[in-house]
């Protein structure tokens, strides 16, 4: 089933029905639910009794399998990073290319890797198995590094008869201009914060108003951030920001060095982007019940430092994950960021 907020989405999409484009780009927010509504037209496409408006049946054998992940004409390209959270077909494809490689990497890797790709064009290249249509989901399309992108356009210039390429993305600029102009590009719509909101409390979360703030308006984000273990030094890192010049730049160190550094980057940049906005517009975007402390710091921050820090913590986000000590990046940060109010 696809989520509440994606209804319209769906009905206008069946538009193209007709004359349903061989790849399909459905770009927008990160945690609006693009990839459930890609797996949901993967089965739409897949199902033999389709419903009037492109529903799957449910019920009929295709959709049976599809739901089991061993539909013989589907197949999803994710990196095995992300394969728990696309399901049975996913966990299958994963385990296969576990046996075709003979070991398992150390770390799963966040990237979809050109051998990936090599296996998807042995798929395509043969006919239906039900003899209706192929479809691959690519999810996120961004993380296709090069080598897999270039492997995957050649595809995508002389599609195969009958195989449809869902491409979902959040990061629209990280592709290749040349796969993007291959796609009929579609923008998946953000929910209105009241459907937001009631969507969040029906899945029994509290302060959801606020939660949705912090996730710049993503549902599926502020689930995440509703039931993230991390949520009690969230909180406490953010009474460290709040406190400015008293901020104790060594103590957020020593308490934070075991998490990963791209977490706590986002908080900085999150914060950072609310006493830009405060001092700017007077309305913070992410942590608006923090507004009078933000208020308070904009007021003592120097704009020509504040615009150098920011540099710097953008520079520091290029290599989040490639730390070579995270308490001495996370002292660093948190120095810089106090001195902002010198």
């Amino acid at each position: 089933m696809i989520y509440p907020w994606q209804t319209d989405d769906w009905n206008r999409l069946q538009q193209l029905r007709a004359q349903w484009p061989h790849a399909l780009l459905l770009y927008g927010q990160a945690g609006i639910g693009k990839l459930r509504f890609a797996q949901h037209l993967a089965q739409g496409l897949l199902c033999e009794s389709p419903a009037a408006n492109g529903e799957p049946c449910g019920t009929c054998a295709a959709c049976n399998w599809f739901v089991q992940g061993n539909h013989p004409d589907y197949r999803i390209l994710l990196p095995e990073a992300l394969a728990a959270e696309a399901g049975p077909a996913a966990a299958a494809d994963d385990d296969k290319a576990d046996a075709d490689d003979g070991k398992k990497t150390k770390t799963p890797s966040k990237e979809i890797k050109i051998e990936q790709v090599r296996a998807l064009l042995d798929f395509v290249g043969v006919g239906s198995h039900r003899g209706g249509a192929r479809v691959v989901v690519a999810y996120p399309a961004e993380a296709l590094n090069v080598a897999a992108s270039n492997a995957l356009l050649k595809t995508l210039e002389e599609p195969p008869a009958g195989v449809v390429f869902l491409m979902v993305s959040a990061r629209v600029d990280r592709l290749l201009p040349t796969i993007v102009s291959r796609c009929r590009q579609w923008p998946m719509s953000t929910p209105a914060p009241e459907t937001a909101a009631q969507w969040l409390a029906a899945q029994g979360v509290e302060d959801a108003a606020a939660l949705l703030a912090e996730a710049g308006g993503a549902p599926l984000a502020a689930l995440a951030l509703a039931v993230d273990e991390n949520r009690v030094l969230r909180d406490w890192t953010l009474t460290q920001l709040a406190a400015g010049a008293d901020c104790d730049a060594f103590a957020c160190g020593e308490t934070l060095q075991k998490l990963p550094v791209p977490v706590v980057l986002g908080w900085m940049q999150r914060w950072l982007y609310d006493l830009l906005a405060e001092r700017t517009a007077g309305a913070p975007r992410y942590f608006p019940s923090a507004s009078a402390a933000l208020a308070r710091c904009a007021a003592q921050v120097d704009a020509n430092a504040f615009a150098r820090f920011m540099r710097t913590v953008t520079r520091q986000r290029a290599v989040e994950n490639h730390p070579l000590n995270a308490r001495l990046v996370f002292e660093a940060l948190f120095i810089g960021y106090r001195e902002l109010f010198a």
